[in-house]
């Protein structure tokens, strides 16, 4: 059986603010408990006017507080931006408030531009091989405190937070093998070495306290509503998005347009032709057998789904019908 889970990036709109999106997603995690969703992640992202949930600690308690059931974490912490002891009084602190709903998804990525992670950290000494020890740092300060153990995070020591490896290339699904840690890969975004990463993670799985057998988590990205024009319309915020950020001038989430296509030069159609797509667009059916299909190719265990549209109400709306759709396959 497949599950289906949500991941926002608190989208900041052309026009409004911060609260605003905050407050648009505690909105929308109420109504993703209601209807079914296994999880619901938000993700660190910096120096991002689009983007509101940079603080994502403290977005989790947000939402957490707002709901009783379904599990919110990370999708992901960029661990590099951080001391470890730091997540763990942090997700601690998350899961001694809200026990048994809080995950961790782990990044080695800095979700951002190199001024601004120099602007976070105040040093780029670290390199990559830095993120694998500073995982199992931050296991064991979840774990309970050994005898003579002089640095103990608290709260933090004996939650036993479930951490996850995020990754879109070979590194992450390789560690999270080793590890045996569940594996989120980045499909909804940066889907090129999707086959090769699941089978890496698979082959190289070797069983742990947390997990004993792998699990495999894909990003998907949806745009559902009533009738296939209106998905058609509605998923024009997220192609205009996605052409600012390939050309380097990143936005606010813009409004719909119509007929998108017939507005955009060759060089803007030329990269959206030309990008590779995890992803359903349309009707209830359509977004089906959007995800059946996608489901049976990689056997992916989750999904996590990705649902950028500009009017929070068709937004909720999108997410509605994919989990009316989610529901037929089961």
């Amino acid at each position: 059986m497949t599950h289906f889970s949500i991941l926002d990036l608190s989208p900041i709109t052309e026009g409004s603010n911060p609260g605003t999106a905050l407050a648009n997603s505690l909105d929308l995690i109420q109504h993703a408990e209601k209807w079914g969703y296994k999880r619901y992640w938000v993700a660190e992202h910096h120096n991002m006017i689009g983007i509101a949930s940079a603080a994502t600690a403290v977005v989790i308690g947000h939402l957490a507080g707002g709901t009783s059931a379904i599990r919110v974490g990370a999708g992901g912490i960029m661990l590099p931006n951080h001391a470890p002891l730091v997540i763990a009084e942090q997700f601690g602190t998350l899961a001694s408030l809200y026990p048994g709903r809080i995950d961790l998804g782990l990044g080695r990525a800095p979700g951002t531009d190199q001024i601004t992670a120099h602007a976070l950290r105040r040093s780029l000494t670290g390199n990559v091989d830095d993120f694998p020890r500073d995982v199992v740092e931050l296991q064991h300060y979840f774990k309970e405190k050994e005898p003579g153990q002089r640095v103990t995070a608290v709260p933090g020591a004996g939650t036993n937070v479930p951490l996850w490896i995020l990754g879109s290339s070979l590194f992450g699904a390789q560690l999270a093998g080793m590890l045996g840690l569940p594996f989120a890969f980045a499909s909804h975004f940066a889907p090129g070495m999707l086959t090769q990463a699941t089978e890496v993670y698979r082959e190289h799985f070797k069983p742990s306290e947390q997990l004993q057998a792998p699990y495999l988590m894909l990003g998907f990205n949806v745009c559902a509503a009533d009738t296939t024009e209106e998905a058609d319309y509605l998923r024009s915020s997220s192609m205009l998005s996605l052409l600012s950020m390939r050309t380097g001038a990143p936005r606010q989430l813009p409004p719909p347009v119509e007929n998108l296509r017939d507005t955009l030069s060759k060089q803007e159609l030329h990269i959206l032709d030309n990008t590779p797509r995890c992803a359903a667009f349309g009707d209830v059916n359509e977004i089906k057998e959007g995800m059946a299909a996608f489901i049976k190719e990689h056997n992916a265990d989750e999904l996590i789904l990705a649902s950028s549209v500009f009017d929070h109400q068709a937004r909720l709306r999108s997410y509605e019908i994919t989990m009316e759709a989610a529901q037929q396959l089961s």
